[in-house]
């Protein structure tokens, strides 16, 4: 058969592309591994741009995103709404989003996650001050499979949580820091309906004594209840799951009186539902003293990190405790401890045979930088052979913050 002289003339870009099958065009934009490629993939037509998008599974709006024309300060409550609600219909399949900042962003805004949420995993409604228990109400319609939840200081109260917590009872991670109208009985509908719970943070929230954890799940591993009103039964609440890892209840309100006449923090270690207990931080806990040490000092083998900083009532018998006892530990803060002696550290240089890192302040009453030894400080006085090297720390804000997902 003759061949023709004539080419053969190609059909145009538009129809080739048309052959490929959408999950073929969806399998080639998930091997692209440019990120300038992938951004400009949309770029091609509009069936490209809904593959980029459908692709799409994180998104951070922050404020001047929600409204790019207009200053901060003139943002209105209307204008975030629209500009979420056109961002939401057009990435559908979203499982992280991110709205961090978006303080004018009404509840009403958050109406577009119960037609666009079904997907979502991870939500951040940090700084949201305008997000009450309503928008709260409209994230649990919307977002079922949520796992992760931050909404620092939103102006949310245990109803909004109970709503939540009923429909979203997948929640592993939540962070309610500075949800200044959170109280026990949120918390209580929050541990019984989410059995899945890994981490929570209740910083400042003031009125939070602890009792609404009793009977949390063994799952919750992480939990900072620093600046709160926790109660001697609120601790036992706090480790009634078993399961605890990281506790932090550094700077405890002074509305709660009773833990310091009843030694409360004690129970952390002679409940024994603490043994699991890693890092424990009590900085600026003036109601630790001996006792509580003794007891935590036994209860708790597995610890690895201690913040005492500031803890002025842990005498010798306390630091001997943890000498005897906390043969785990690795690093220990005693930054402005007024009763640490000579006597205190040679416990610890003699019983913590794995600590790595004493944080203590400079120019310390009790310890003094020698520089002459390569960044060791030296005791003086009884024991002068007590060498320990101590990472330098002015402020005590070192202590290590373990973050959820």
């Amino acid at each position: 058969m003759a061949i023709s002289g004539s080419r053969r003339r190609c059909p145009p870009t538009s129809s080739m592309m048309h052959l490929l099958p959408y999950d073929c065009l969806c399998y080639i934009f998930q091997l692209l591994d440019c990120k300038s490629d992938r951004d400009s993939f949309g770029l091609t037509c509009c069936l490209w741009l809904q593959i980029q998008n459908s692709s799409r599974q994180s998104l951070y709006c922050p404020p001047f995103v929600l409204s790019p024309n207009t200053p901060s300060e003139c943002v209105s409550p209307a204008k975030a709404k629209l500009s979420l609600d056109r961002f939401l219909s057009r990435f559908r399949l979203l499982r992280s989003l991110s709205l961090s900042g978006c303080d004018d962003l009404p509840d009403s805004g958050l109406s577009s996650l119960q037609f666009y949420g079904s997907k979502l995993h991870f939500l951040r409604l940090d700084f949201c001050r305008s997000i009450s228990d309503y928008g709260l109400s409209l994230v649990a319609a919307g977002c079922p499979c949520l796992t992760i939840i931050s909404l620092f200081q939103c102006k949310i109260s245990d109803v909004g949580l109970q709503i939540l917590s009923k429909s979203c009872s997948a929640l592993k991670d939540v962070n309610l820091s500075e949800c200044f109208f959170i109280t026990d009985k949120g918390i209580r509908a929050l541990s019984q309906n989410c059995s899945q719970l890994r981490s929570v943070s209740v910083k400042l929230c003031e009125w939070l004594t602890g009792v609404g954890f009793e009977g949390c799940s063994e799952t919750l591993s992480w939990l900072d209840a620093s600046y709160c009103s926790i109660l001697p039964e609120g601790v036992r609440g706090i480790v009634s799951g078993g399961g605890l890892e990281y506790l932090r209840v550094s700077c405890l309100s002074d509305r709660c009186d009773c833990i310091y006449k009843d030694h409360g923090l004690a129970t952390i270690g002679s409940s024994g539902l603490a043994k699991r207990l890693a890092v424990l931080d009590f900085q600026r806990c003036a109601c630790v003293n001996d006792e509580t040490i003794v007891a935590i000092a036994k209860g708790c083998p597995m610890l690895q990190e201690w913040s005492l900083a500031s803890c002025h009532e842990v005498k010798v018998p306390g630091w001997e405790s943890v000498g005897a006892n906390c043969c785990n530990l690795k690093r220990l803060h005693v930054n402005n401890c007024r009763n640490l002696c000579d006597q205190g550290l040679q416990a610890l240089r003699d019983g913590c045979k794995r600590l790595e890192i004493l944080l203590s302040p400079i120019a310390s009453a009790i310890v003094f930088l020698d520089r002459r030894r390569d960044g060791y400080f030296n005791t003086p006085g009884e024991v002068p052979s007590v060498l320990l090297r101590v990472k330098e720390d002015h402020d005590g804000q070192n202590f290590r913050e373990t973050q959820s997902p």
